[in-house]
């Protein structure tokens, strides 16, 4: 295994209005924090050689390893639905691209790694805070099996940020087979640049679609395939109870991988209009409002193809809102499917409406998402009398049992053995998951004390989502009153 990772990189290659070419700023004091060994190894990285001197150098910016040439990408966006025309990498910083064990292209990325030419007079700097959200977020993604950017290291800078407040610095190094965005199309498109269009997606499929490239159309093929992965990712999302917080078009992904976890949150009590960004105050990206927010940013990613999908820009029209129709088809057959599996029954259209009836019981009766699936599947085909694991978490318990009998009835005409059902409910609902409260101390703990322990401990359970875990039983828990989180920020 080499010791310094073998760079090769592709987007840099692109003309010089794509990128900037830029050098970390170094840090004073670097210090690891968490380092991902297994995705080091994943990537065909020596983790001793990241964890020593060298490493820990290219980690926190302070030295580049050969073969790396470091970039600010640009990109726009629309934000909260408004249009705007400059955004780009603030405070991330690409390293460059190594190809993994399994021959993919992935980039290496340092957040926090200084000022860019996006950066809008800010410092490029992270507060500790957000790497270990984002850290722990990441990965605990990845461990639900959902398509996700990843965290490779998590630095301590020895330097101080000002925020609301003077806070310890941090640098994330995040791992993405992609950093490219629906907002870096519009970068382009939206300022006539039809050329940088073409390159743009030639690129995209290039490295991530190369089966478009013998399709017919395949710029036609590239859309429909993003809008796919798209409508995939977001059913993901709704089944676990996640909300992005900030699903703006620069921070959509164009391979569907959850990517800049600023302001998320997952649900605890149940409600489908739960929001928890602090900055968004018109409820546009709440838990349900997600599916048509990821519909809305790709008709934005439609008009900047326009003029790849037809000569005739009326055809390409009628093109584009066409491969725009697919995505509720793809959406709701992914996460009827996933609802049915959760419940414990086989995909059907009346199990996906049974289980939605479900949350919506658990919304009137504000109940615990995660606990009410999960406890779920422990109880049996027979015997309402059992309903007490799950119906103790409804305020009014006659809502579950009134549900239980139809699901029960659903359950006996399809016959299969509890054991087995069970087996199948808990490899599908996890749990543990990333609760606010539980990301808040391990925040505070590394703000206030660059106190790290909490977070070791709950990335070591958030590892294995899908195992009960009875020592941690604790980490299982809805938050008390004192402990709800209802707001969450970027932090940056």
């Amino acid at each position: 295994m080499p010791a310094a990772p073998r760079f090769d990189n592709s987007y840099v290659r692109l003309p010089d209005a794509f990128h900037d070419r830029i050098r970390p700023t170094p840090v004073a004091r670097p210090e690891p924090i968490m380092l991902n060994r297994a995705l080091a190894e994943e990537l065909g990285l020596d983790p001793d050689w990241l964890a020593g001197d060298e490493g820990m150098a290219m980690l926190s910016g302070n030295a580049l390893p050969s073969g790396s040439d470091p970039i600010a990408m640009g990109y726009a966006g629309h934000q909260f639905g408004q249009w705007v025309p400059r955004l780009g990498d603030g405070r991330a910083i690409l390293l460059g691209e190594v190809v993994d064990n399994c021959g993919e292209r992935r980039d290496i990325q340092l957040k926090g790694a200084g000022p860019t030419p996006y950066s809008r007079r800010g410092d490029g700097r992270s507060s500790i805070g957000p790497v270990v959200r984002e850290y722990l977020a990441s990965e605990f993604m990845h461990a639900l099996g959902i398509p996700t950017t990843r965290a490779l290291a998590a630095i301590s800078t020895g330097e101080d940020v000002v925020r609301q407040k003077i806070e310890p610095g941090g640098i994330l190094c995040r791992v993405a087979r992609s950093h490219v965005r629906v907002g870096t199309f519009e970068f382009f498109a939206r300022s006539g640049r039809g050329e940088e269009v073409r390159q743009l997606a030639d690129y995209v499929i290039d490295r991530h679609y190369p089966d478009c490239r013998e399709a017919e159309h395949p710029y036609r093929a590239l859309l429909s395939a993003v809008i796919e992965r798209q409508a995939r990712l977001v059913g993901d999302w709704l089944l676990v109870g996640f909300i992005h917080g900030v699903m703006n078009t620069d921070n959509c992904s164009i391979i569907g991988e959850t990517i800049d976890y600023g302001p998320f949150g997952f649900i605890d009590r149940f409600h489908p209009g739960t929001v928890y960004s602090a900055i968004d105050r018109g409820g546009r990206y709440a838990y349900n409002q997600q599916p048509a927010i990821a519909h809305w940013n790709l008709a934005r990613l439609a008009e900047c193809l326009l003029d790849l999908l037809d000569d005739d820009r009326q055809q390409a029209m009628e093109q584009a809102n066409r491969i725009l129709g697919e995505f509720p088809q793809h959406f709701e057959a992914h996460f009827h499917r996933g609802l049915a599996a959760k419940i414990g029954l086989s995909p059907a259209e009346a199990h996906a409406k049974l289980a939605l009836d479900l949350m919506d019981a658990m919304a009137a009766g504000e109940a615990d998402m995660t606990l009410v699936f999960r406890n779920l599947g422990a109880l049996p085909a027979s015997g309402p009398e059992e309903n007490q694991p799950v119906r103790s978490h409804f305020k009014d318990p006659r809502l579950f049992d009134s549900w239980a009998q139809h699901w029960r009835a659903h359950l006996a005409a399809e016959g299969r053995d509890d054991d087995e059902r069970r087996a199948a409910m808990d490899r599908v609902n996890p749990a543990f998951i990333l609760r606010n409260h539980l990301a808040q101390h391990a925040v505070d703990a590394a703000i206030e004390r660059l106190d790290f322990q909490p977070m070791h401990e709950l990335h070591a359970v958030l590892s294995r989502p899908y195992e009960d875990q009875p020592q941690h039983a604790d980490l299982a828990q809805p938050p008390r009153p004192d402990q709800q989180v209802l707001t969450t920020f970027c932090g940056t």
